[in-house]
């Protein structure tokens, strides 16, 4: 009987996976509903829809996330690989069209001969070598079999995506083009507050109104915590994260806190908030954007929203391969294994990938090198604790420390090391 894979969702995970094990010569399932039964948060029919943000965030490779980008393009990234194909100007991150971004996916998916598209909901988990990449939007059917299979009590949460603008709605009068200290291109647009102006746009945001809350929200989680929430911690709060002012100072003017908006498509005619997920309602998110210098006749293409984000406690459920310790011929990968952010996502695709195609094959299983921002995002689901797991983003707490560097020669070692060793990881795995 030929043999052949299941992939459920076509998320980034899921069509990271799909390619790289087709790549290898094995057929792919790829299960997608969405053209039956979207989620609120969906739009499109397209595969690797980008619900949250349009930013696969920093470019700087001695940047953890941009380590983990550099690493996925020597790995033949799928996901990467139409990321800079389809890149919108925003400074020094990576950003892209959204709508072509998920078209160039779909595409290149849809027309790849070993893969079979299947436009259907899962409703079990099936029989047979299956990957598990159903993301933060799993359905509830799905949601409770798998609930089953682990014995473990499923983890839900809310996240917020952020409002998006029409740019000819901006006044440019006020607002400017600046990235933070002049650090790559100026492609982010700045809308500054005096003091005063700022602390009557807080006592705003704190007082407003927002969608009727649900149990579940309390568990929202911190790195994408809705900026009114955040407002609520304190004053200033905002102003030493998404509203930082500085290195965004105009001539002599030094602004008291700065929102940023950032391309969300190629033709640069819609911005997002930056930093901006909310879950206030639409009539508050209308008036307290229009409060903010610049944007007092703000167009608003999409307003902010919640939705639901299901993962599982990896510690103890898989392993560094993303491989089921419970089932040895299913595999978990994107946000529902436990990571956060779409780059995460997209390397947990290509691993799970990767080595469902290896047992397939009959060859042994890999875990990345620890040393590597992949391996140390597997090494971290893997070995975690497990009485308060939470999903995080790559960043080099969780790599083998480096001893006796300052703090920028350290991030430029653990590149460094990462690079050689995953070189080295590649040659000698023939992947």
């Amino acid at each position: 009987m030929e043999k052949y894979v299941n992939v459920i969702g076509a998320g980034l995970a899921g069509c990271e996976a799909a390619y790289q094990i087709a790549k290898r010569g094995i057929k792919v399932k790829l299960y997608e509903m969405k053209k039956h039964k979207k989620t609120p948060a969906q739009k499109m029919d397209l595969f690797a829809e980008l619900v949250c943000s349009n930013s696969f965030r920093s470019s700087d490779p001695k940047n953890a996330v941009g380590l983990l980008k550099e690493e996925l393009r020597m790995m033949d990234s799928l996901i990467i690989r139409i990321a800079d194909k389809t890149q919108v100007k925003a400074g020094a991150s990576l950003s892209v069209d959204r709508e072509l971004f998920s078209k160039l996916i779909t595409e290149e998916i849809s027309n790849n001969p070993l893969i079979e598209v299947i436009d259907e909901e899962v409703t079990k988990i099936p029989e047979g070598y299956t990957v598990l990449a159903t993301g933060p939007l799993t359905s509830d059917a799905l949601s409770d079999e798998i609930g089953k299979f682990i014995d473990e009590k499923y983890l839900h949460f809310f996240d917020a995506i952020a409002p998006v603008i029409e740019k000819d709605s901006i006044d440019f009068t006020k607002a400017y083009y600046k990235s933070r200290w002049d650090k790559g291109t100026a492609d982010y647009i700045n809308c500054p507050f005096t003091k005063e102006e700022y602390l009557t746009w807080w006592e705003e945001v704190v007082n407003a109104e927002t969608h009727e809350a649900h149990d579940f929200e309390i568990n929202v989680f911190e790195g994408c915590m809705p900026f009114e929430t955040m407002a609520k911690r304190g004053v200033d709060t905002l102003r030493y994260g998404p509203m930082k002012p500085v290195g965004l100072y105009r001539d002599d003017f030094k602004p008291y806190a700065v929102v940023q908006l950032r391309a969300d498509n190629l033709a640069n005619s819609m911005y997002n908030i930056v930093g901006f997920q909310t879950k206030l309602s639409y009539g508050a998110q209308d008036r307290i954007i229009r409060m903010i210098p610049g944007l007092e006749n703000a167009k608003i293409i999409r307003h902010g929203q919640m939705h639901r984000n299901t993962f599982i406690s990896a510690p103890g459920l898989i392993n560094a391969s993303y491989e089921s310790l419970k089932r040895p011929d299913l595999f978990f990968a994107g946000q529902l294994s436990g990571v956060e952010g779409y780059v995460e996502s997209t390397a947990s695709g290509l691993i799970a990938g990767i080595n469902i195609a290896r047992l397939v094959l009959g060859k042994e299983l890999i875990k990345f090198p620890r040393t590597t921002a992949m391996g140390a995002q597997a090494y971290y689901l893997e070995n975690a604790s497990k009485e308060d797991f939470e999903p995080m983003n790559v960043n080099y707490g969780i790599f083998p420390p480096i001893e006796g560097r300052t703090k920028n020669d350290r991030k430029e070692a653990y590149s460094e090391r990462a690079m050689e060793d995953l070189k080295r990881f590649k040659d000698e795995s023939k992947e």
